[in-house]
């Protein structure tokens, strides 16, 4: 019972909460959330809503967990240091890189930023199969038909049962040429690949520091790099300099990275600082760190990186869910994954785009019949007791019998002449017919 029990557990974990879809780069929460925000009509365009309406409808129809655990995954969506491309345009406080929390939901709004309705286009034409929701009242995506190779644009990271994913965001624009490359040329290797994307992108910028680990981590789906924070030395006067840092590395709490500066300078591990001081606005960000007079900038810089995040080392492991199992995998996988998902879709969409252009052709057909023989059909209509005797009448006289009618009175028989229609005339021709209004009649 416990082995069966805890596999159970396990396999519902990593393939229904912790990683990500190899196809659209997102856990069911942040699916759910997406869907929630289309379906009520948040689109970038529209007007915010409070959060704490998407958060209901998500616990009321698709999500039955804890509202806690839904806003805090809404609220990483629309923080810009957190994803590479927001999802979510938030407005209100949504926390800050110093780690200050958010608002509760009751403050804050939200609707969808642009590109996350790149990740929903087509979801209405048949593109991706819906499933029932927890309670049978609604069906929700299984996956979204997403133009946007979201899992590598903004990443991944989470932690299941006995495995983990940690995927760093990426340049759209890097990735997109690279899916083209492997569309033009389904062969492309990995090299081929990375004449289009250069490393990972992060949101909070800084540099990445050598290029050995990308390449292996690209390749196996596994491997580290080390990521700096972007620091300038400049003069304060004729004898002191200061270290300006202006980006941090990935993930790091800005607060936190000045308080332990400050330890270090009070346990006299660095000896050349005299002040640390953080002069951040909404212009960007400015950590100064004044150094006393005589001090070498290089050696503390060489000292910071050492002893605190302003060097940080990112491991990365490309696991994401694919075919309904937990895969492995390298930069050309993944692309190779993306462009299968795009296809199908693609192939759906038509489809279906298809089946409604026919539709459409046979209700025209209907029309077209009707027009021919104009006087007879409002002469058959007028003549029927109600509207599914005139439904049966009409299929009945298109399919060459005498229909007798009776209009003011009078009887009177209408035949249909000439050579009967090549297709079979239908009730729905003969519904569109009953449903078209006299005006529409002019010019028809």
């Amino acid at each position: 019972e416990m082995r069966r029990s805890y596999l159970d557990y396990a396999m519902s974990v990593i393939i229904g909460r912790a990683l990500p879809d190899v196809r659209d780069g997102l856990k069911p929460v942040h699916r759910r959330i997406l869907y929630a925000m289309f379906d009520m009509g948040l689109l970038h365009n529209k007007k915010h809503s409070k959060c704490a309406g998407v958060v209901g409808e998500l616990l009321k129809k698709y999500h039955p967990h804890g509202d806690g655990a839904v806003y805090d995954a809404l609220v990483r969506l629309a923080q810009p240091w957190s994803m590479r491309y927001p999802l979510i345009d938030g407005q209100g406080n949504f926390g800050s890189v110093d780690g200050d929390p958010p608002a509760a939901y009751r403050y804050t709004e939200c609707r969808m930023s642009a590109i996350a309705e790149e990740l929903l286009a087509d979801i209405d034409k048949d593109a991706v199969d819906f499933v029932e929701n927890f309670d049978n009242t609604t069906v929700e995506p299984v996956v979204l038909p997403t133009r946007v190779p979201n899992l590598l644009v903004n990443g991944a990271n989470g932690i299941a049962v006995g495995m983990a994913t940690n995927i760093p965001p990426h340049n759209l624009t890097e990735i997109v040429n690279a899916c083209i490359t492997m569309v033009n040329n389904p062969a492309a290797t990995l090299d081929d690949l990375m004449k289009d994307v250069k490393g990972p992108d992060f949101p909070t910028a800084g540099f990445i520091y050598g290029r050995a680990g990308i390449k292996e981590a690209y390749k196996s789906g596994r491997g580290r790099f080390v990521m700096r924070a972007r620091a300038a030395i400049e003069a304060i006067n004729k004898e002191r300099q200061a270290i300006i840092v202006t980006e941090i590395p990935y993930q790091v709490n800005k607060s936190t990275l000045i308080k332990r500066i400050a330890e270090l300078v009070n346990d006299k591990t660095i000896d050349d600082i005299s002040d640390v001081r953080d002069e951040s606005d909404r212009e960007g960000m400015r950590i100064v760190i004044e150094l006393k007079r005589g001090a070498q900038p290089e050696i503390v810089l060489n000292q910071l990186h050492k002893h605190t995040q302003m060097q940080e080392s990112f491991s990365m492991i490309f696991l994401a869910v694919a075919h309904g199992r937990p895969v492995e995998m390298g930069l050309v996988q993944a692309i190779r994954y993306f462009i299968e998902h795009r296809i199908d879709v693609v192939r759906r969409r038509t489809a279906f785009l298809l089946s409604k252009a026919r539709e459409r052709e046979h209700i025209l057909e209907g029309y077209e019949l009707a027009l021919d023989r104009l006087d007879d059909v409002i002469a058959i209509i007028r003549g029927s007791g109600n509207r599914g005797e005139a439904r049966e009448n009409l299929v009945a006289y298109f399919g060459g019998k005498t229909i007798d009618v009776n209009v003011t009175g009078r009887k009177s028989s209408v035949a249909y002449r000439g050579t009967r229609p090549e297709k079979a005339f239908d009730t729905r021709q003969a519904d569109a017919i009953l449903e078209l209004q006299l005006y529409r009649l002019t010019r028809l």
